[in-house]
């Protein structure tokens, strides 16, 4: 029959009948239960919580099965808690729940112990407890001596198992196990299984100690005492055992399945750490190189995305035109679809800034499925950066590619080195030598840097470099790599560029929208060529931005007029017109070529000026030419000395004549060999009275002997004589498979002459 009485909920501890014991109550629920149940008749039922950081259990989070037991007596401690004795009754099993305020109200029914037959077997499991117990009690000196003792009086087994049980200090999970099995010879059982687990336990503990103190020498007095004091540190909150790190460290190092070579010295590591105290320095280098080793990738690589068709519709995407990189970036992916060993290619795009090199890098990452990792070099000039520093020294850490290969969790990424052209060297050594062995698929399988010491494979990782030239590269590096050009951009792609990707990026990363603004086709195409001058587009979205924020401006004061940009309105946004590209000369004119020149921000046309005076044969040169620029204008000279009669000069011009040969914009250095050709018919010209042509523009490196030789840039200097509006171009034969680079619509507007001679040049550009 149920009977209703308060309910008390205990953390952590757990109440038995037959068991007489004290604890304290302080939460003010359990107060108001217990002075309840002292004004009726002291009974009040005890019954654990299940999870022991609940500060305020429910009803459901009470564990039914408890015990009723008798209040004795109470006692009003200084801190408000009370602590009371209590004798225990009987099991009970709490059936319902009344009332949960201001106090647990519960409908309690009694769970005695069932009638036992004491067999042989069950008078046997008796013996076998209270022998167990004695064993037990012999080798736990927290033991009291009143719990040692009267238990062989005792004739139901029940009765035996819950005192045993409420005798040994059992974990609450494990009393709740003991108490909550009615049956009383299971019950026994249990508490025999609990007595020889504790039991061997103790043994265990008792054999240890014995070991450390026969053995303890000096130094392992040292180490029992550390112990101790770590032990004082955790239960304070601070320090860590040594011993366990070491075997999380064993236990990760077991998981990782290395190689032997790597496996053997990272197991010395940790065996020395363990015989050496936490608080020495060498401790701390040893925990920084462990973990350094652990936490690299060995074994995880990134599922590579082997789909040609999606790849190449993420590089289009991303990017507009650069056919020749993502074609080599699509065969790369054929090749890892067909052949599983190979090796990735150390890949160099080289171009002017701003065409794209970096994100392009980035879209193959995507494109492939693999991680990105950027590292510049820019400034770069101590070794150490590469392969790290030794662990000699004070505060070694690794190099910068291992360090970014653990941060990014993967042995297979997308590795950019962005910048190579701008590696330094001094007295720290030279990171370009570093390099060598990480971009050399051959050795890269076994890198070792110097602060690991330990060979790591990254023969799987693509490595992409990007440099805005290669005369600034060491040539051993240089060849190590596949070099890909990344060409300027002409006026078409700047315009695609601009509309699908650069607009809308600018137009949301200023918080505007399509019904705040509009470029018009005439707006964008006046900016690249009126308020910009390089061969990407970093300039072009900048200014794109400027105008945004502009209308931005606007837009917060109120104006919610849609702004259409176009040409017209380009100078109210950016003010006056930043550059003039050279417009086609009005006349034929004598002593005037057009020549085409390649810069860094793309190509440029020159009007190179000769003038002949009397004099005394002097050549001069003005317009901050460079050296291989004014060996070109001797040579052009020496070549009409030659050639006079044929070229119908005056004999004695070089001796009576003094040549001034001039190109504008003195401001700009200027260098190279391509205007060799240009200089020359300059020179034939002025010489001879016969005006040039002014709708034709030439380059080409010349000879003594007349000959036309082959040179670099001949996409941007085409472009730049297109964008001038010249429609004949003479270049040198040997460059006739550049022209296949050029794009279409360009190819089929001008006419393209291929010279092998000055005597060809001649005719096609004098009058």
């Amino acid at each position: 029959m149920a009977e209703v009485m308060p309910m008390i909920a205990l953390r952590g501890l757990t109440v038995f009948p037959n068991m007489v014991l004290h604890f304290d109550i302080g939460r003010e629920k359990s107060i108001v239960a217990l002075e309840r149940a002292m004004m009726l008749n002291q009974i009040v039922f005890l019954a654990t919580q299940k999870n022991v950081d609940i500060e305020l259990p429910t009803f459901k989070e009470v564990h039914n099965i408890g015990t009723v037991v008798k209040v004795k007596q109470m006692l009003k401690l200084p801190d408000g808690n009370i602590r009371v004795l209590v004798d225990g009754q009987y099991r009970g099993k709490s059936v319902s729940l009344i009332s949960d305020n201001p106090y647990f109200l519960v409908s309690v029914e009694a769970a005695p112990d069932p009638e036992v037959e004491i067999t042989a077997d069950v008078l046997a499991l008796m013996r076998t407890a209270s022998a167990q117990f004695a064993e037990f009690a012999s080798l736990n000196p927290k033991l009291s001596q009143e719990n040692k003792a009267g238990f062989e009086d005792i004739e139901e087994p029940g009765k035996l198992a819950d005192i045993l049980a409420s005798s040994m200090n059992l974990k609450s999970s494990d009393a709740q196990k003991v108490l909550a099995t009615i049956d009383p010879v299971k019950r026994l059982s249990k508490v025999v299984k609990l007595l020889t687990r504790e039991t061997e336990i103790l043994k265990l503990e008792d054999k240890i100690s014995s070991k450390v103190k026969t053995q303890m020498n000096k130094s392992q007095r040292e180490y029992y005492l550390r112990e101790q004091m770590r032990a004082i540190q955790e239960e304070l909150g601070g320090g860590e055992d040594s011993g366990s790190e070491a075997q999380e460290w064993l236990r990760r190092l077991k998981k990782l399945k290395l190689d032997p070579v790597v496996n053997k010295k990272v197991e010395k590591e940790i065996d020395q750490f363990t015989k050496m105290p936490g608080s020495s320095p060498e401790a701390g280098v040893i925990r920084s190189y462990v973990e350094n080793i652990l936490d690299l990738p060995w074994n995880k690589e990134e599922k590579t995305e082997l789909d040609i068709n999606h790849a190449q519709q993420i590089l289009d995407e991303d990017h507009f035109g650069m056919e020749k990189v993502k074609d080599r970036i699509l065969e790369y992916l054929a090749v890892q679809n067909l052949s599983k060993d190979n090796k990735a290619p150390i890949l160099c795009l080289v171009g002017p800034p701003g065409v794209g090199k970096t994100s392009i890098a980035r879209s193959v990452a995507r494109a492939t499925g693999r991680k990105f990792v950027h590292m510049s070099l820019g400034g770069v000039r101590d070794e150490a950066e590469i392969r790290g520093h030794r662990r000699t020294y004070i505060g070694a850490i690794p190099g910068r590619i291992m360090t970014l290969i653990k941060e990014c969790d993967s042995k297979n990424p997308v590795f950019l080195f962005d910048e190579v052209d701008k590696i330094g060297a001094d007295f720290r050594g030279d990171p370009a030598s570093a390099l060598l062995e990480v971009l050399d698929p051959e050795q890269n399988k076994e890198f070792v840097d110097h602060y690991l010491e330990v060979p790591f494979d990254l023969s799987k990782v693509l490595f992409i470099t990007t440099a805005n030239g290669t005369d600034t590269i060491p040539r051993p590096l240089l060849d190590r790599m596949e070099v890909l050009e990344l060409s300027g951009y002409t006026l078409e792609e700047k315009y695609n560029i601009a509309k699908k990707y650069l607009v809308p990026k600018q137009i949301k990363a200023n918080g505007l929208t399509s019904r705040n603004i509009s470029f018009a086709k005439s707006a964008l195409t006046g900016i690249i060529n009126s308020y910009t001058r390089e061969s990407g587009v970093r300039g072009l979205e900048k200014t794109i931005g400027s105008i945004c924020r502009k209308v931005a401006r606007s837009v917060v004061a109120g104006d919610t007029e849609k702004k259409t940009i176009t040409a017209a309105k380009l100078e109210e946004y950016l003010g006056k017109q930043k550059y003039h590209y050279d417009k086609l000369l009005g006349k034929n004119e004598v002593g005037v070529a057009t020549g085409l020149a390649w810069t860094i921000v793309g190509g440029e046309t020159l009007f190179i000026e000769t003038a002949v005076l009397n004099g005394s044969g002097r050549l001069q040169l003005t317009g901050q030419l460079g050296d291989v620029m004014q060996e070109s204008a001797r040579a052009a000279v020496s070549y009409i000395r030659s050639h006079y009669k044929k070229l119908g000069v005056d004999e004695n011009f070089y001796k009576d004549k003094d040549i001034h040969i001039h190109i504008p914009e003195g401001a700009v250095p200027k260098d190279g060999p391509s205007a060799g050709i240009t200089m020359c018919i300059s020179v034939i010209s002025a010489l001879t009275g016969r005006p040039v042509r002014k709708d034709v523009a030439m380059t080409g490196e010349i000879t003594l002997r007349g000959s036309i030789l082959p040179v670099g840039g001949i996409k941007e200097k085409v472009l730049a004589a297109h964008r001038m509006g010249i429609r004949k171009v003479l270049i040198p034969a040997d460059c006739k498979p550049d022209l296949d680079e050029l794009p279409e619509t360009v190819r089929n507007s001008m006419e393209f002459v291929l010279i092998s001679k000055v005597s060809d040049a001649i005719s096609e550009a004098l009058v």
